[in-house]
């Protein structure tokens, strides 16, 4: 089954606008139910804006409608949408336009300010860009460092909003691993430690009893 375009936004939009089910959400962008449940607790896609699939033509209001009287109805796609998303992924390469290049130390900066968790790897991937220029922004030793702005790269049409958020959770989940405790390792300890030593036992001396007498 085809998904929608962005579909982690568009699950936020169901879930603030829509009586729909979190299976049904789930189904519909992609998703296990139990993360559209963390986009309605607010654990999962902070930050991100909720994409109306209506107004981007992507489904019919009257199919939202039809789904929410019936919990197991399944929201289907408008074909025009497919065909589009289709289309558009038949592209595999990535062209940058001139007019965007300038503005990539924009698209470091904010990821290094919002998401200092990504590695420099995942920013050159986004971005378009090599692991010098993200240094060079980083260390404020770019040759435009007193013009640049924090600028999102979705906004400048350099990276989707899909990719920004695999690769934000991606990074999450690596730094949540790399943050766990390890765990003792177990070894044997001394035997000194585990022997115990005999208590001392002090033994009195009888006492002499009264009127005894010792012969000289």
């Amino acid at each position: 089954m085809s998904k929608p375009l962005m579909p982690k936004a568009t699950a936020v939009w169901l879930v603030e606008n829509t009586a729909l089910t979190f299976d049904q959400i789930g189904e519909f962008c992609g998703l296990h139910p139990l993360e559209v449940k963390g986009i309605a607790d607010g654990d999962v896609a902070q930050g991100i804006k909720g994409l109306d699939p209506v107004a981007t033509g992507q489904i019919k209001k009257e199919e939202i409608e039809r789904c929410e009287k019936n919990p197991e109805a399944r929201l289907k796609l408008e074909e025009s949408s497919i065909a589009l998303s289709n289309a558009g992924s038949k592209n595999k390469g990535r062209y940058t336009p001139v007019s965007r290049r300038q503005e990539r130390p924009d698209a470091i900066f904010w990821l290094l300010r919002n998401h200092p968790e990504l590695p420099d790897a995942t920013i050159a991937r986004l971005v378009g860009t090599t692991k010098s220029t993200i240094d060079s922004v980083r260390n404020r030793t770019h040759w435009n460092t007193a013009n640049l702005k924090a600028v999102d790269p979705v906004t400048l049409g350099l990276c989707s909003q899909i990719e920004l958020d695999f690769a934000v959770e991606k990074a999450a989940r690596a730094k949540a691993r790399a943050m766990r405790p390890k765990k003792a390792s177990k070894t044997l300890r001394p035997a000194k430690e585990t022997i115990a030593e005999p208590e001392a036992v002090e033994v009195e001396a009888d006492a002499p009893e009264a009127g005894d007498e010792s012969a000289e």
